[in-house]
């Protein structure tokens, strides 16, 4: 019975207020693919790595800046190489980085692979969450645990986190 009337004092969802939805990030326009050695080594690594993996997704190399390359998988059916909570993907990216890498301690390279446009909503979806997080805090003062995070996804909500003042 309580449950039932926690319902009818609350107001029809339109009538709630409404945060307007996140805007996506503009995807940078990273020009044409690169074909300088490293990427050719990006390729072939990925390429064999993919076959073992019985995916027929086509690899697609950009220089986003001296040293830094960008990586997209294309394809159908890309969510056994992204894997849960992306880290199938990261697993890939790790690889790819020690195999070009390996051996050479000057001209190191470094690889960010992605697969249907997966960090991005994952860096969206982190940021919705730290907001959401930061308004239980705020309006409980209690402290929340969230689930385990790698390094660069606890980035992503320290920085969405930083401007806000839950104190």
């Amino acid at each position: 019975p309580a449950r039932e009337d926690r319902r009818e004092n609350r107001a029809p969802r339109a009538e709630r207020a409404e945060r307007p939805a996140p805007q996506p990030k503009p995807i940078v326009d990273l020009g044409e693919e690169c074909h300088d050695e490293k990427s050719e080594q990006i390729r072939a690594f990925l390429k064999g790595l993919l076959e073992h993996m019985d995916s027929a997704a086509e690899v697609k190399v950009y220089e986003s800046e001296k040293g830094r390359y960008k990586v997209f998988l294309e394809g159908e059916k890309l969510g056994a190489l992204i894997g849960r909570r992306g880290e199938t993907l990261d697993a890939i990216q790790q690889l790819t980085n020690y195999s070009i890498n390996r051996g050479s301690e000057k001209n190191r390279a470094r690889v960010q692979v992605d697969a249907e446009n997966y960090r991005e909503k994952r860096e969206q979806s982190l940021e919705r969450l730290a907001e959401k997080v930061a308004g239980k805090v705020t309006k409980y003062r209690r402290n929340v645990t969230l689930e385990p995070m790698n390094a660069y996804e606890r980035h992503v909500i320290h920085t969405a986190l930083q401007d806000t003042s839950c104190v």
